[in-house]
């Protein structure tokens, strides 16, 4: 059985749906993914034998190819979230996992281009965590 997987950008313009299985969920820190998210790494998973379909919105998406590289980017053209892509240099449906609607239980296959890692992010095992905005940062924030 084929696994069906849906997801939207932020503002909900945009839906899609991919048919097939994940075959891998890398964690890329290379510095065009640190670019690409404004963040310390992308988390995008991949579907080999993935099809892509948009249930609406897909004149709202923009693609963006960057010169010289694999590097590839679909986004939503209102609110700038990022969203699946057909990477035809590796023949693959390439999806942004945090644009998933929905709970998936694959669990990441690797980091990659760590040497790249943002110094800040190497280590956060320190890091204190809270389930929502901490009080302090409300205070800052007046």
């Amino acid at each position: 059985m084929v696994n069906k997987y849906y997801g939207s950008c932020l503002c909900g313009r945009v839906g899609y749906e991919v048919n097939g299985d994940f075959d891998a969920f890398y964690l890329c820190h290379c510095s065009r993914c640190q670019k690409d998210t404004g963040s310390a790494h992308a988390a995008n998973l991949f579907a080999k034998a993935g099809r892509l379909a948009w249930l609406k919105g897909e004149a709202d998406i923009t693609y963006y190819q960057h010169p010289g590289s694999l590097h590839t980017k679909s986004f939503c053209q209102c609110c700038g979230s990022a969203l699946p892509t057909f990477a035809e240099s590796i023949n693959c449906v390439v999806v942004p996992a945090g644009s998933l609607d929905m709970p998936i239980s694959v669990k990441p296959t690797a980091k990659i281009f760590v040497a790249d890692c943002a110094a800040w992010s190497a280590d956060l095992s320190d890091v204190p965590s809270f389930d929502e905005l901490p009080a302090q940062a409300n205070r800052d924030s007046e």
